[in-house]
């Protein structure tokens, strides 16, 4: 801002009291005063505005990024999810491998099994 020294502002003062005369300086030192708290608040206003917008701005570029960190995200677990598929698909198409034990000889139908032994439409107990 402007600089003004303390000799600057008594020499202003002198010359306004002597331009103005003892009747007026008051009421131009009201004015002065009240233009000056105008645009103090005014510039305030616009820092705080510039600041604001900053700061959207900042958040929507974490916004952005974050929304691009979870898109990779999606897309690594997209990429996972197909290669399970695929082994999964591979591993259903292939042929089932060989019984490694021989089956035990047993009844083959319930018609062939003992009479003491129970039956699947038996209820448990025997009857």
């Amino acid at each position: 801002m402007i600089e003004i020294s303390f000799g600057k502002l008594v020499l202003l003062a002198l010359v306004a009291l002597i331009v103005l005369g003892p009747e007026k300086l008051p009421g131009a030192a009201r004015t002065a005063g009240a233009l000056l708290r105008r645009v103090r608040n005014g510039w305030d206003s616009v820092r705080s505005e510039v600041e604001r917008e900053l700061q959207v701005e900042e958040i929507k570029k974490q916004a952005r990024e974050a929304a691009a960190r979870a898109e990779s995200a999606q897309a690594d677990l997209d990429a996972t999810l197909r290669k399970v598929r695929e082994a999964g698909a591979q591993q259903v198409d292939a042929p089932a491998p060989p019984a490694a034990s021989e089956p035990t000889p047993g009844p083959a139908s319930p018609v062939d099994a003992p009479a003491d032994s129970p039956t699947k439409d038996a209820p448990h107990g025997g009857a």
